[in-house]
């Protein structure tokens, strides 16, 4: 059974809108200015929660920027994917609340992130990532200042896939490892200027062996969050790639996104495995 790829020319075309172009520009310029914000003005009352100014500004701040990215992709959105986000939400905090704690150089956080990047594209991405950290900083007040790293995990899952990442098997984790890479680099200003460096689980073990050997604040507090965040999104890759690949296709392919940028494969390929045969890879 082939699935054809012009069920929907209406829906296609939000997706190449100027306006839709124009807000998710503007919803990164939000993320990025929020987030020099918080290096410049370097508040430690921002772990107070919204009572905080500071925690009251990055949370408006990262609030716009995810409404205009979620209204820059939800004309392009299938119905599904307004229940498919709340589950996204619920499987970043909750496995991100329960393992960031435990004593494993992982955290699990974005694996609800990941996913809809696969499956809608990168503002999608960074607007779950955003909306996740938003939530969760409610319960844990820690994680805001870290929004800016949310989102620039679902945007880079996101190119990736448009890249054929997740069509390709053997790149998954290559794409994760280059995602863990950026979302340390973006996080380790942060952990350094408000959090002085300080951090939990198996990330704090590895900064204070780094601190014990004679590395300096920065050196010590650059090398845990790499070699936490490399782990971590090798893993959230896999898994977050394993699942897309458990959803019936037909209800993958209702994502424009997917069919446009062939996210799995082209549809001959998805018939010719239905019925035996191997795909070939794009």
């Amino acid at each position: 059974m082939s699935y054809p790829l012009t069920t929907g020319s209406a829906v296609d075309a939000p997706g190449r809108s100027r306006l839709r172009i124009f807000l998710t520009v503007l919803g990164a310029a939000a993320v990025v200015a929020t987030y020099a914000f918080l290096l410049a003005a370097q508040p430690a009352d921002v772990i107070n929660g919204p009572s905080a100014a500071s925690a009251l500004v990055a949370l408006t701040g990262y609030g716009i920027a995810m409404v205009l990215l979620f209204a820059g992709i939800l004309p392009t959105l299938p119905t599904s994917t307004l229940a498919l986000v709340p589950v996204a939400l619920v499987l970043n905090i909750v496995l991100g609340q329960f393992v960031g704690s435990a004593l494993v150089p992982i955290y699990l956080d974005s694996i609800g992130t990941v996913l809809i990047a696969f499956l809608a594209g990168p503002a999608a991405g960074a607007a779950t990532g955003l909306a996740s950290t938003l939530v969760w900083s409610f319960i844990n007040p820690t994680v805001l200042p870290f929004a800016a790293g949310a989102a620039a995990i679902g945007a880079l899952a996101g190119l990736a896939a448009r890249a054929g990442a997740v069509r390709r098997w053997g790149w998954v984790p290559v794409a994760g490892l280059a995602t863990g890479l950026v979302a340390a680099l973006v996080a380790t200003p942060v952990a350094i200027v408000v959090f002085g460096g300080t951090a939990t689980g198996a990330t704090g073990a590895v900064i204070a062996l780094a601190r014990a050997t004679g590395q300096g604040l920065v050196e010590s507090v650059t090398t845990g969050a790499i070699l936490s965040d490399l782990v971590d999104k090798l893993v959230t890759f896999t898994l977050a790639a394993a699942l897309v690949y458990a959803l019936p296709r037909r209800s993958a392919r209702r994502f424009e996104f997917v069919r446009r940028h062939r996210v799995l494969g082209s549809p001959r390929a998805d018939a010719l495995a239905g019925a035996g045969a191997a795909p070939s890879e794009d």
